[in-house]
């Protein structure tokens, strides 16, 4: 792959992707047909098993877009990137202690991850060695998801760890960790200014999900530049939703 995820995400082009909460491959093929970039399989709050997961990879791989997950924890990683994931968004990361460890997991040269070419990142054993370590080096995105109060007290500590790749703002967490009533109140509005300002100041690219392109545009603005615009269930309910609305003159009920 020439044009990674990592490569347009570090190069802060304009990315746009979407949470994928079904266990099944077919939403990741009708997600690829839209034009979406990205998506990111959500191991952390959704049903996957291992075997899913992997055929989800592959078909994202097979017809073009981009697969990351999200870990519900470091012990994941391996397995994932194993499995041919572009990279990984890591829950929680509220210390540099906690991103080191996110790194570690990741990377071979720089970190501590297990090494096995025998997997479909390894092209099951078509790669050589040092060239399979170098590749997955140099295209896996280590993203770390900012959403806990604690993290706010050491911002430049975490965007200055080594290998980091970028961050993931988590509103929703952080609106509830720092007891707000909605991720427009002050208090969440300003830690999400912070968490741009020192994205910004380390030179670290950042994603967000949004739920409307004004909104995109404000962050943007603040140097967010990866959208998640939604899941795959989000849109199939805004969907059916809209069609039950534009058909409620046909309905009788009971």
């Amino acid at each position: 792959m020439t044009r990674t995820f990592t490569t347009r995400f570090t190069a802060r082009r304009g990315l746009l992707g979407s949470f994928l909460k079904t266990p099944a491959a077919q939403p990741v093929e009708i997600l690829s047909k839209t034009g979406l970039d990205f998506i990111v399989i959500d191991e952390e709050h959704a049903p996957f098993n291992p075997e899913t997961v992997d055929h989800m990879i592959l078909t994202a791989r097979a017809t073009g877009i981009a697969p990351l997950v999200r870990v519900p924890n470091t012990d994941a990683i391996l397995r994932v990137l194993d499995c041919g994931a572009e990279g990984v968004l890591v829950p929680h990361v509220s210390t540099p202690e906690k991103a080191a460890q996110m790194v570690d997991a990741c990377f071979y040269q720089i970190g501590r991850r297990g090494f096995s070419p025998s997997g479909r990142a390894g092209a099951y054993g078509g790669v050589k060695r040092w060239d399979h370590m170098r590749d997955q080096d140099a295209t896996i995105a280590a993203i770390a998801m900012i959403e806990d109060a604690e993290a706010l007290d050491h911002l430049d500590a975490i965007c200055a760890t080594p290998g980091l790749t970028g961050l993931f703002i988590g509103r929703g967490d952080l609106t509830a960790a720092l007891k707000a009533d909605a991720p427009t109140d002050a208090i969440v509005t300003d830690a999400v200014s912070a968490i741009l300002s020192a994205a910004k100041r380390a030179g670290k690219p950042v994603m967000m999900m949004v739920e409307s392109p004004a909104l995109a545009q404000g962050f943007a603005d603040q140097g967010a530049t990866a959208f998640i615009t939604g899941s795959d269930q989000s849109y199939l309910k805004r969907a059916a939703a809209q069609a039950a609305a534009d058909y409620a003159a046909f309905r009788h009920g009971d």
